[in-house]
């Protein structure tokens, strides 16, 4: 048997699979759970500019910003702690959701888990578009949290299982589109409801967040489950007839077995959790969280957050900070377009170096302008010199959405093996939950303490995650998802170490 319980096929052989509309437009149905992840990080940073929303729910802030003649500080006028649990709710609910979907994902399976996402955003959007005080706010923060974390931990995988292995990156990286289309979809509502007399706009834009809820959970109910899920469940015929259709070949036999040789081991795995921590899965474990924290601490969730807030600091007043964030979602949807077409042919790492290259140059000129030019209670920040910010943010927004956006939800999701998957994708939710909770509750007071440093802190750690891909980051394009033990750790300067004598201890542990 194959170490790590991978049923390894010869190198020569590769899976016969045609590019199938049945798969396409499975994936692009799975996909919309982005596009409510997209939206709900969009809407967030659009309604707490709007004046009539922080009248409502946090007039603290809204009676300073009121008040604010030149005397409050630049950097601190949005700091409420208050404000940020409104944005940051979202990802603590979303961290501790993605534990019950572990469990969904294995036993009910992707489509069920897809299905409990779709019905838990609607019910936020619910009560976020009808809220009446900040706590019916907080609570439809928390419902929206929990289809997050069930969708951000069934879709990654629906959407690496079901793909051809030669398109499975730009197939996946459909869930990163997503996500962008709805940040852009977010800030174009926002720009056009905070233009609505008589102070209800912020509702229209919370409540248009069902529209990608019910098309997530209308693509539940029609979507096939995937194969390893059916087989790994026990449904061996369903998941061989599924596997044909999305194949479009009667001859699967080849990955029909190798998919059921990991679904036996997987069988065999008690406790997937405690098997994510034998020695054979660090290296994935390792890689996967490791990404997560890397993809936050880029500091892209603090741009695309808080852009209008980030705007109207920098000096251009509420209508534009709306539009310059229009500009950057364009720019974001754009970019991870680029990733699409060139992740399966130049790869996974050479898109990371060069994002690494280009955020690192685009944050430092933001915070060296930012320092010069933006001081704590004065602004003498030219035309120019704000629209040089505004280039430099598109800068790095592309460079993120091409890179560390799509890549980090699309590693994790095509290396570990099956019998540690559902727990290994549900640690990678869980990391990026924490680290986006903790960017996204403490980034306004960062913003008010470090002021324009706090970009160059951003760039010091973009520097440190691209030395880590270059040493110890190995390559997947074109890696069958079975196989990644044998073609990708095993053959790795640093993590073959760790494959040794794998067999034995799967054995042993079981």
């Amino acid at each position: 048997m194959p170490a790590a319980g991978f049923a390894v096929a010869p190198a020569a052989v590769e899976f016969e699979a045609k590019i199938t509309p049945v798969v396409i437009i499975s994936c692009m149905m799975a996909a919309t759970g982005g596009l409510m992840f997209g939206y709900d990080i969009g809407v967030s940073g659009g309604v707490t500019s709007m004046p009539s929303f922080l009248k409502e729910f946090f007039p603290v802030v809204y009676e300073r910003i009121q008040k604010h003649q030149g005397d409050e500080s630049n950097y601190c006028k949005y700091d409420d702690e208050s404000l940020q649990l409104f944005t940051s709710s979202l990802y603590l609910a979303a961290l501790t959701a993605t534990f019950f979907a572990s469990y969904t994902t294995r036993v009910l399976g992707r489509k069920q888990t897809m299905l409990i996402a779709g019905i838990f955003f609607i019910v936020g959007t619910i009560l976020n578009a009808t809220a009446v005080s900040l706590l019916m706010l907080i609570l439809g923060r928390i419902s929206l949290g929990c289809g997050v974390g069930f969708a951000n931990q069934a879709v990654p995988l629906f959407l690496s299982e079901i793909a051809p292995t030669r398109i499975r990156g730009a197939l996946n990286i459909m869930f990163q589109f997503d996500v962008t289309v709805g940040i852009l979809f977010a800030n174009l509502i926002n720009y056009s409801t905070s233009k609505i007399e008589g102070g209800w706009g912020w509702r229209v834009s919370l409540a248009l967040a069902g529209i990608p809820a019910l098309l997530l959970t209308l693509g539940a109910m029609l979507v096939d489950d995937t194969p390893n899920s059916l087989i790994e469940r026990g449904h061996l015929e369903k998941g061989k007839a599924v596997l044909r259709k999305i194949r479009g070949t009667e001859n699967v036999e080849p990955e029909y077995l190798e998919i059921l040789e990991a679904s036996r081991i997987a069988q065999e795995v008690k406790h997937p959790f405690r098997n994510l921590l034998m020695r054979q899965n660090r290296p994935p474990l390792v890689i996967a969280i490791m990404l997560q924290v890397f993809q936050q601490f880029t500091g892209i969730n603090a741009i695309m957050f808080y852009a209008p807030v980030l705007f109207n600091t920098v000096g251009f007043g509420n209508d534009a900070s709306l539009y310059s964030s229009v500009i950057t979602g364009a720019v974001n949807v754009i970019s991870t377009l680029v990733s699409i077409y060139s992740v399966d042919k130049i790869g996974r790492r050479i898109l990371l170096l060069e994002a690494g290259v280009q955020m690192f140059i685009s944050q430092t000129i933001i915070g060296v302008v930012l320092g010069l030019k933006l001081q704590d209670n004065s602004s003498d920040l030219s035309r120019g010199m704000a629209i040089a910010v505004v280039l430099m943010v598109c800068s790095f927004v592309s460079s993120f959405a091409w890179s560390w956006g799509p890549l980090g939800w699309l590693i994790p999701s095509e290396t570990f093996p099956l019998e540690t998957r559902s727990a290994g994708q549900s640690v990678t939710v869980c990391v990026n939950m924490i680290f986006t909770f903790v960017i996204a509750q403490s980034f306004l007071s960062m913003l008010c303490h470090m002021k324009f440093g706090i970009f160059l802190f951003f760039s010091g750690w973009v520097l440190v995650m691209s030395l880590f891909v270059v040493f110890l980051l190995p390559e997947t394009k074109g890696v069958p998802i079975e196989e990644m033990t044998e073609k990708v750790w095993k053959q790795h300067w640093f993590w073959k170490r760790f494959m040794d004598d794998v067999a034995g201890e799967t054995k042993d542990s079981v």
